[in-house]
């Protein structure tokens, strides 16, 4: 169902969603990360050239820095990050029962690579007193399946500040809605008593105000993903 604007209580309202699915959802997402893996590794493959960058400007070698937003659980992409050495991750989610399982994987599951680390900051990535970083502090920010939660005027002000905390040749791997919508809402997402949000500015908008945030786009595709989704149970 579209709609005119997001609601009042979007946030709170994603939040409980994400929160009462968090375990059945974290078991999805490992069966269906093909095409996160995918892009995640073309991103892993350039960071190595934003690390040297980091290296080249302090004189003394770096941990490359990247930003995880909507990390849920953290499966497939933060452990896969955090696996690199000399990595520090950082994960935010919104919902804290995402985020309570991320930190148990962490710490009782995954193997960290040599000299890395991992934190999670727990809130909404939109709210600067939850995530505010320095300008040009980390290398990449990774966004998969999130900022399309985000109001579409959020989605543009996270372009910049991710701009802002991004050293020369930082790298952005996001995806966005292929279809401009002030609103979409499904008052029964994945379960009955579900509800979900989403919003875009569709191809070419959202092209348009990455360069206009200040980004050059390496990697630019449309990907339709056929996979069934039920929850119910």
């Amino acid at each position: 169902m579209s709609g005119d604007a997001p609601p009042a209580d979007l946030k709170a309202r994603i939040k409980t969603s994400y929160d009462a699915i968090a375990d059945v959802y974290n078991e999805w997402t490992k069966k269906h990360s093909d095409l996160r893996s995918r892009y995640l590794a073309q991103f892993i493959e350039h960071l190595p050239a934003a690390a040297a960058a980091a290296t080249a400007e302090t004189g003394t070698p770096a941990p490359t820095r990247i930003l995880e937003l909507g990390c849920g659980a953290g499966e497939p992409s933060t452990r896969t990050l955090a696996a690199r050495p000399n990595t520090h991750v950082i994960g935010n989610d919104l919902s804290s029962a995402q985020i309570a399982l991320a930190r148990a994987h962490a710490a009782t599951e995954w193997t960290l690579g040599a000299g890395s680390s991992v934190e999670f900051a727990e809130g909404d990535m939109a709210d600067a007193a939850v995530l505010d970083f320095a300008p040009g502090s980390l290398d990449g920010v990774v966004a998969l399946y999130s900022l399309f939660h985000l109001p579409r005027e959020e989605q543009t002000a996270m372009m910049a500040r991710t701009v802002e905390w991004l050293r020369p040749g930082g790298l952005l791997l996001a995806t966005f809605s292929g279809a401009a919508a002030e609103a979409v809402v499904m008052e029964k997402w994945l379960r009955e008593e579900d509800w979900m949000f989403w919003s875009g500015w569709g191809r070419e908008g959202t092209l348009e105000r990455l360069g206009a945030a200040g980004f050059e786009v390496v990697v630019e595709a449309l990907e339709e993903e056929n996979v069934d989704v039920d929850f119910c149970g």
